[in-house]
This record gives structure tokens, sequence and C-alpha cells, in this order.
């Protein structure tokens, strides 16, 4: 195993050095490519030119962007240094900013544009450490950035020095020339278990959390995750993620493992569309929400057609369902926790499977194919991560002969801790344990758990982090003296090894398009208002929050009183329009942009509920919320939020 992700990037361009690595968009839209061996030389560039400018080993560098082909450039370059990269999105927010950059000190910064430039100037205030900032955008009016710093306030008592990419690669090009061997040196020098990145989860309370993650813990996953997500030298993969969620980085590093080659795309429709006719991708790494709106184009496009073609589709799409469902007993693509189950269902899927196969072979020729179509002649998969992806979508991409392989991880395991083969998928499931992590079932004692007894998951291996960054007390909390680490997720384990996840005990709650959202600073703000008392935000694996709110009934009926109403049983109050009108407003005027909340952070549906919470039913002992005993006593308030 290489000893950092630089070297092994170094050994990829030693055997595949005129192998396509990136490709990019020009100014008129087209792919332009680049080779491994001169993207490494942008890489050493940027390296070189961070030690020009005073960047050094074991330094902790901001890098605000959304992906490019320069991000790969500037986070390999700063690991190549022996530094680290504190990677974040361009929907950065002032906070952020100001907690990430000022947690780790960071003298250093990386931006993708002029936007993030002023977002960096208009909190300089608050991060004096800052000294100089590093634009990934070369076209950007860098005078003008200059002389808008100069005029500041904040010019007056301290120096800040600007510089564009190309500058950095500039200066970095002078340094190797009579430096010609110090990239390599200084990439030898990088040991395993080196931090490569510290990546803060989004929308925490408080202090938020950096997930330290070392370059054995990407590595050590490459090798296993080729053997699954099979990719070859010179293929291509599109890249539509943001790259700082850990998902699509580790996703990007299997691609250069396998020296295939990375597009960059936009997570949009029609650009998407327009992509894979281009480029003809093998492989796209996404979240549930792209294969979500793949289904959803599908039958918008052929609902709009009507008739026929409509009808032909649905009945297609309902005898292959079902063909599949006998397919995937037949064929042993599906998880069991009864043995004598395994056994029988092969048998009694066989006729049914016979008998459907004609029709679904017909559907296939007539409808399914120009699917498949859409995502041009060689895709062979899709890898959805970042979410659970919902069976129906599931299903409808079996049926349409589309491979989809779902995975399961955290930012705290880099991500990868069990995904689905493309050689054998298992329906249902996230796939088995990849070899490198073990997993285990607790119950509330710590006990494990045999084969289908649901429980907390818990993962030990090299992928698991470090810890999170100057929380010693906090990493103690959730990984134990032996090694494991408490995934918050619950789930079981089948008789094939594969795991089935149920739910979350943890609180953060996932969407499906891969945004990780805390639900306290949510539920902290609505119970401000005067009408709520307490506040669940729901929304594990959906599109959008939803929320069950609590009214403060002494405040609810006085101000139905001021509007005239009539008094009511709470029942009825609150189902009268003018009451959910005045929570809607309340929602929105709460969790809005100017109170600092991002637009997936909004409550899209609510319910209001007429029965408080009890402690030992809703509550705990100290009046905490028990999410997993809420999820369960409103599953069907809850199911009704996303309809």
């Amino acid at each position: 195993m290489n000893a950092s992700l630089p070297q092994l990037l170094q050994c990829i361009v030693s055997e595949y050095p005129d192998t396509i690595a990136q490709y990019s968009k020009d100014q008129n839209g087209e792919f332009q490519p680049i080779s491994y061996k001169e993207m490494f030389d942008c890489v050493s560039n940027f390296a070189c030119g961070l030690r020009v400018i005073g960047c050094k080993r074991g330094d902790f560098i901001g890098l605000i962007s959304d992906n490019r082909k320069e991000w790969m450039h500037a986070s390999m370059g700063i690991m190549a240094l022996g530094a680290a990269d504190i990677p974040r999105g361009s929907d950065v927010t002032d906070s952020d900013i100001i907690q990430i950059l000022g947690i780790v000190e960071s003298s250093f910064v990386v931006v993708e544009d002029d936007i993030q430039t002023k977002k960096i100037f208009k909190n300089i205030k608050e991060l004096p450490k800052i000294q100089t900032i590093i634009i990934l955008d070369s076209s950007v009016d860098l005078e003008s950035l200059k002389t808008e710093w100069a005029q500041s306030e904040e010019a007056k008592t301290r120096s800040m020095e600007i510089f564009t990419y190309d500058e950095i690669i500039l200066k970095g090009k002078e340094f190797r020339v009579q430096n010609p061997d110090y990239v390599e040196k200084q990439i030898a020098e990088t040991k395993p278990d080196d931090i490569a990145t510290i990546i803060f989860t989004s929308g925490t309370t408080g202090t938020p959390k950096g997930v330290m993650l070392t370059h054995k813990n990407f590595l050590s996953q490459l090798p296993e995750l080729s053997k699954r997500i099979i990719l070859y030298p010179g293929e291509r993969a599109l890249s539509v993620l943001p790259v700082w969620h850990v998902f699509e980085r580790l996703c990007e590093y299997v691609i250069i493992h396998a020296a295939a080659g990375i597009a960059y795309s936009k997570p949009i429709g029609s650009i998407l569309l327009a992509d894979f006719a281009k480029i003809n991708p093998h492989l796209l790494p996404s979240v549930p929400r792209i294969w979500e709106a793949v289904h959803d184009g599908v039958f918008k496009q052929l609902r709009k057609k009507g008739g026929i073609s409509y009808a032909l589709f649905k009945f297609f799409l309902k005898a292959g369902n079902l063909r599949f469902h006998y397919h995937r007993r037949l064929f042993k693509n599906v998880a069991y926790t009864s043995q004598a189950e395994k056994t029988v269902a092969p048998f009694l899927a066989f006729i049914p499977w016979l008998l459907l196969t004609p029709i679904h072979l017909l559907g296939d020729a007539l409808v399914f194919s120009k699917i498949r179509l859409k995502l041009g002649k060689n895709f062979r998969a899709g890898v959805s991560g970042g979410g659970a992806l919902p069976s129906n979508i599931d299903e409808f991409f079996w049926t349409a002969g589309v491979t989809v392989v779902a995975g399961y991880g955290l930012t705290e395991t880099a991500p990868v801790v069990a995904v689905r083969s493309i050689a054998h998928p298992i329906f249902g499931t996230i796939g088995t344990p990849c070899n490198y992590n073990q997993v285990k079932v607790v119950d509330d004692t710590g006990k494990t758990l045999p084969m289908g007894e649901q429980g907390v998951v818990y993962v030990r291996g090299d992928n698991v982090m470090k810890g999170y960054f100057k929380r010693p007390e906090l990493t103690e909390s959730v990984i134990d003296k032996d090694g494991w680490f408490n995934t918050g997720d619950i789930g079981y384990i089948c008789l094939g090894g594969e795991i089935v996840l149920r739910g979350r005990l943890k609180d953060t709650i996932v969407l499906r398009g891969g945004e990780n959202i805390e639900p306290v600073p949510i539920e902290m703000r609505l119970q401000e208002s005067q009408y709520i008392s307490l506040a669940v935000v729901v929304g594990q694996d959906q599109r959008y929050l939803g929320a069950l709110i609590l009214p403060d009934e002494a405040e609810l009926q006085a101000w139905a009183k001021s509007q005239h109403i009539a008094e009511e049983s709470m029942e009825k109050l609150i189902e009268l329009p003018q009451v959910k009108k005045l929570f809607e407003n309340e929602i929105a005027d709460l969790i809005s942009a100017e109170n600092g909340f991002k637009l997936f952070e909004k409550i899209t549906r609510f319910a209001v509920l007429s029965k408080p919470f009890e402690p030992g039913v809703e509550l705990s002992a100290k009046q905490e919320v028990m999410r997993h005993k809420i999820n369960q006593l409103y599953e069907k308030e809850i199911d009704e939020l996303f309809v």
C-alpha cells in the first residue's frame, strides 16, 4: 500500500503517464482532457508554489471551492507538501468560515473565485491568522480585489497577500528548476498516519466537529473498493457531487487508483444528460436524489406522451418489477435471515420468473433499452451514497437494467463501511462490510447481537478516523478503548453478512441529496416562537425537512381569542386554516436565510400535534426527546409529511 495519497498519484503517473486523468469544460462548454503526467505536474507546481509563499509541513490550509480540476491539484499539492486541507463548498456561511478556519488557525486559504475571496474579506476581523489567499479561478480581476483589500479598515493594521492559481503554479515551476526533487522528497517523508484532511460536519451546534482523516483512512479502502466498483485504466467517470463531502472525495481516489478519468459535470438534469452523451462515462457516483430525478424525469416524459406509450410503460414496469422480484430470489440477489427461506425461495421463484421473462424482454426492447441509451453506450453502474436509496427507485433501476449499487458510511469512517458489489448486488441492503473494517450490531447494554437481530451498528478498522480535532473527550465518547466506533445507526446483519439499515439513533439527519443536518439548532430556533413549545425536525432519507410541532396551548388559545375564533378543543383548533397559516408564517420567519439557515434546512411541511409529549414515552427521564421512539409512535404523521 502507498504511504500517502500523493504517492498513489505518483505511482499511477509512473505506469500510466499519458492516460487521461481529468476532463474539464472550456469556455465553450467542451471537455478538454489532461493526462496523469500533466496533472502531476500541476500538483507538483502547486506544492512548490505553496512552499515559496511560506507554507510548510503540518500546516492546515483552508480550501473553499466546489468541484473542479484545480481543486484536486490544490488538495493533492497541499498533501504533497505534508500539509492538510480543510475543505468546504462555495455555499459556506460566514459563521462556518469564522469557526472552521479559526479552530484550525489557518494562515493560508485557497478559494474558488472572487465571491469566496470577498467572504474572507467580510469576516477577516474574526480571522487574525489569515495572511494569504489563493484564488483557483485565474480569470478573476485580481487588481480590483487587491484594491478592495487595500481600501479596507483591516488593511491599515495587517498585510494580506492575494495570488491566483496561475501565479502559484508559475512560482512552483521556477522553484522546481532549482529544486527538481523537492516534491518527491516531501512525498517520501509523509507517513500513512499523517492527517490528510480535516472535514468539519455541516450544520452542527456550538463548536463544529472536525473529523481528522489520515492518508491510511483513504488508502486502506482502495484495493477492496476497486473489486466492488469496477473501473479500468482509461475509462471515465462523471463527477457531479461536492468534492468537500467525503463520499465524492473517496470516489475520486477510487477513479485515480484505477487510472481512469474524472469528467466534471453538474447535478442539473439538462447538463448531466448532455454530458452523458459527450463523455459516455462508465461510472457515476451520486446521491439518491439524482437517481430519483432520473426516475421522475422518465415518468414525467412518458406521462406527457400519454396514451398507449404511457400505458405500455406502466404495464411493462409492473411486470418487470414482479419478474425481478422472482429473479432476485432465483439468482440469490436478495438477503435472508433464515436458512430455510433461502433454500426454498429459488424453487418457488422459478416458474413465475420463467412466465414473466418473455414479457420483460419485450418491455426491455420497447421501453427500457431507450432509457439506458440516455446514459451513454459505456455505462456500467451508478454508485449511490450519502443517504439511503429508496426501495422504489432501487427497484425501478433493476427493472430498467441499470445497475445502481448502494453504499453506506459516515464522514468518520472515510466514508465507506459497506457497499454492494457491481458483480453481484444484493437488493434491499447496503452490501457486506468491506474487508478493511469489521462491523457488529449491539444492544443497549453493549452486547453483540446475533444475525437478524436489530441494534446499533459499530465499526472498527483502518478507515475509522483519527478523532475529532482538538476534542478528545468527544472522540472518546464515540470510539471505545478497543477501537469500535459507534455509528449511531440502527440495523441488522443478514445470513450472507449483508447489512440492512433501519434508522438512526444519532440526531444527524441525512437528506437524499447527501446534506447532513443537525436538527437541534432548527428546533431551538422554532421554539423561540411564542406559539411553539417543542419541535422535532424529521426527514431522514427524504428530499426535504419536515417538523412535528407541539403548540403552546395557552398562547395559542390567547391568539385564537384575539382573532375572535370561538374557543374550541385543541384537537379542533389546530385543524383550522387560520391556525395552520399562523404556524406556517412562524416557521418561515424563523427558519430563513436571514437567520443563517441554508435552503436545505428550511421546513417544507409540518404537522401540529394535540397531545403533549410524556416522560417515558416520547421523552427521557431528563426530558430529552427520544427521536427513535417518536419515529415509531408518529410514523403515520411523519409519513404524511413526505407524500
